[in-house]
């Protein structure tokens, strides 16, 4: 295989399975695929053997099996679009297909879902809201994707939330998913941060004096910066995000920069790097007041975790899980902290009012 192919599995593989990609389907699709140039083409055509057996189920009136072929459809679709910017035709036409499939899959999770549209700076952002079968007004955490991740991805997290009673808020922000194509990577997240929370108080049946945030790898930023600029957060979760996104430049996959350099709108990899130093914590931890929990692994490769202990140091009160054995998102040890991130941020959102 080529050398894309072969750092796209070396840096995410555990990654594909721990967020809904059957292990089977990967192992088949990794084995024959050589080419970066046929990346995108050959998971589309796994993720559409999904969104058949979604659509026959759904023909059948067996709705269960049709949300979770239709749900596995859309995070296949989407790791075949996630880091591919080398076509962006290519690329924008699976993202479109993991659209259309999570919001045909939607009436028919347990529990379902709700797509919300939030007009923003002349564009719009979308989150996917699910309910716990409970009586509300619901805490919620707002979940956020990454630099190469998206709301589509976010299925296996929100259970963890929504079995200990917390509704979930999966979004796209600034350079993300549906919003990428018109709203760059920017720095200042607390401004669509507070977007997100609007479209939640304005509802009857959100708490809106319950609301967390978690965030994983660039969402690992966004999160805390965005918990730094309102204090209606009140538990902030970064999984493998970085202090200052710009200082290990030089050390990233190739693939990470190139999909840096498109969704930020750079003319180049250096302009590229001058923003990627601005999307830092520098001057906002004092801010950040609510309860933290910083998670990091000490074999990720893509984020050096003393990035994320600096951040833990910098934020007073704030926990720190440090996983021996984690790869960038730790998704190779899930066991380790999904359970206790959930647990943590439960013990949070539904403690005493």
């Amino acid at each position: 295989m080529d050398d894309y192919v072969a750092s796209a599995r070396s840096h995410w593989g555990p990654r594909f399975t721990a967020n809904g990609v059957p292990a089977a389907d990967f192992d088949r699709v990794m084995a024959d695929l050589q080419s970066w140039d046929d990346w995108c083409a050959t998971w589309s055509a796994a993720a559409s053997v999904h969104e058949n057996l979604g659509m026959e189920a759904l023909e059948e009136g067996r709705l269960r099996s049709a949300g979770a072929h239709l749900s596995t459809a859309a995070v296949v679709y989407h790791f075949a679009k996630f880091v591919y910017v080398r076509d962006l035709a290519q690329m924008r036409a699976a993202h479109q297909a993991a659209v259309r499939c999570l919001d045909a899959a939607l009436p028919h999770l347990d529990p379902p879902g709700e797509r919300l549209e939030m007009p923003f700076e002349g564009s719009t952002m979308y989150g996917i809201l699910r309910k716990p079968d409970r009586p509300s007004p619901h805490p919620t955490v707002i979940c956020v994707p990454g630099l190469d991740s998206t709301k589509e991805e976010l299925r296996a997290t929100e259970q963890l939330f929504l079995e200990r009673g917390l509704a979930t808020f999966s979004v796209d922000g600034p350079g993300q998913g549906e919003a990428e194509y018109d709203l760059p990577i920017r720095a200042d997240w607390e401004v669509p941060g507070r977007a997100f929370v609007d479209a939640l108080i304005a509802r009857d049946d959100i708490d809106a004096d319950r609301i967390g945030v978690w965030g994983v790898s660039l969402g690992g930023y966004y999160a805390p910066r965005f918990a730094s600029g309102d204090d209606r957060i009140k538990a902030c979760v970064s999984l493998c995000g970085p202090y200052t996104f710009g200082e290990n430049w030089d050390v990233l996959p190739a693939l990470t920069r190139e999909t840096f350099t498109v969704r930020s709108r750079s003319k180049d990899e250096d302009d590229a790097r001058a923003l990627a130093l601005t999307l830092t914590m520098n001057g906002r931890t004092s801010s950040l007041r609510c309860p933290t929990l910083v998670v990091a692994g000490k074999k990720d490769r893509l984020i050096p975790w003393q990035q994320a202990e600096r951040l833990h140091r910098e934020v007073d009160g704030s926990d720190f899980l440090l996983l021996e054995d984690g790869n960038h998102g730790c998704a190779n040890v899930l066991a380790a902290h999904r359970y206790r991130t959930a647990d943590w941020m439960a013990a949070r959102l539904k403690g005493p009012r």
